[in-house]
């Protein structure tokens, strides 16, 4: 037992003899390269150097509500103009583009009630005249004692109800937007053009919509024939989630941007009382001006709500927020053992450099601020 003992020391001496005159015989580069090489560890340590935490802090800022919105009139500014007169439409007068002022005529209608109320407004005039003439010279001979006071009322009644049938004929004629001075023709018994009934734009504006055609029967009051917007100011309709409705209040300020990545600034000018019940979003109307009308109906936009009144949250710098696989938001958050963990979070308002956070970590704890991405590698490997 003893002699096999010393055999297998002995041939463990040489064996480790042989190793050591190979590696000198290949060469003392390999001392080297074991000096210079950087293992995994080391590695490792290195980059756990360059990661910086920093405290979640509870702070009080002015956020911005970001949303999408359509565009739409401004119903203050525009209306749908109706037919005044029945007939079958003669002629227009204004397409679509048209720039029109108040009280221009829109179309032309051809029917038989504008010669008949001509017609009564002439007969109104001359009885108007006629009892008035008569009225006046009974004041004469009352005053001479040649008719007795119930004959001077009679005369002056009359003539007070001629007068109103013709003020009355007067309107009629206006409503079917005959122009003063043909009005003016009919009373003093002139020539006058028979021109039809006019439709006339009631605001200053655009044409945006000709919804007549010639020849296309009308019915008064009841066929809507054009629509008239000014379109220098415009309404944004913004969708809003109730989240975000407390920090909303008339007369705020907001950007609209377009898709062409123009900007217009806006205001709040109503905060709507119903909730679609397909979006769940409530409507934020802005009024917004509308310089060389780059605002089109039904345009979508974005838009960044500035409300007026802080905030308080907390807030992390931008470089803290990373994402999964499934483009969901989480902070590296320090553990007391010093190693850090996923916190799956719920983001909020961006505010330059820093991210508001709304739930998923508290004020006070410590989150990777630098060095995350190497964090989110690590747990690959």
């Amino acid at each position: 037992m003893n002699q096999c003992s010393r055999f297998i020391h002995r041939l463990a001496s040489g064996a480790a003899v042989a190793l050591a005159f190979g590696t000198f015989a290949c060469g003392g580069g390999s001392n080297d390269a074991a000096q210079t090489a950087t293992s995994p560890a080391q590695t490792r340590s290195t980059a756990f150097r360059n990661v910086r935490t920093a405290p979640v802090m509870a702070s009080s800022f002015l956020r911005t509500i970001e949303a999408t919105g359509t565009v739409a009139f401004d119903q203050n500014r525009s209306t749908q103009v109706l037919s005044p007169i029945s007939g079958p439409v003669a002629r227009i007068l204004a397409g679509v583009g048209s720039r029109v002022s108040r009280g221009e005529a829109l179309a032309v209608v051809s029917s038989p009630d504008f010669a008949a109320d001509v017609s009564a407004l002439r007969k109104a005039e001359a009885t108007a005249r006629n009892a008035r003439h008569i009225a006046d010279l009974d004041q004469q001979l009352f005053k001479n004692d040649a008719i007795a006071r119930r004959d001077l009322e009679q005369a002056q009644t009359d003539a007070i109800n001629a007068e109103s049938d013709r003020d009355t004929a007067i309107q009629q004629l206006r409503s079917l937007g005959v122009a003063e001075s043909t009005i003016n023709d009919i009373r003093a018994n002139r020539p006058a053009e028979d021109l039809g009934g006019i439709i006339r734009s009631p605001i200053t504006g655009s044409v945006v919509e000709r919804l007549i055609s010639p020849g296309q029967l009308l019915q008064a009051a009841t066929t809507p024939c054009f629509t008239v917007a000014d379109l220098s100011s415009v309404w944004v309709m913004a969708n809003v989630f109730a989240a975000d409705l407390p920090s909303i209040h008339i007369g705020d300020t907001a950007d609209v941007i377009t898709e062409s990545g123009q900007t217009l600034p806006g205001r709040v000018d109503y905060i709507a009382a119903l909730v679609d019940p397909n979006t769940r979003a409530v409507s934020v109307r802005l009024v917004v001006p509308n310089p060389g009308e780059v605002l089109k109906r039904d345009l979508y936009v974005r838009v960044a709500i500035h409300p007026r009144t802080p905030a308080q949250g907390l807030l992390v710098p931008v470089s803290a927020v990373l994402r999964d696989d499934q483009n969901i938001p989480f902070l590296f958050v320090a553990k007391p053992d010093g190693t850090f963990a996923r916190q799956q979070v719920q983001l909020g308002s961006r505010l330059g450099d820093r991210q508001e956070v709304t739930s998923g970590v508290a004020a006070g704890q410590s989150v990777v601020i630098e060095g995350g991405l190497f964090l989110q590698s690590e747990e690959h490997q």
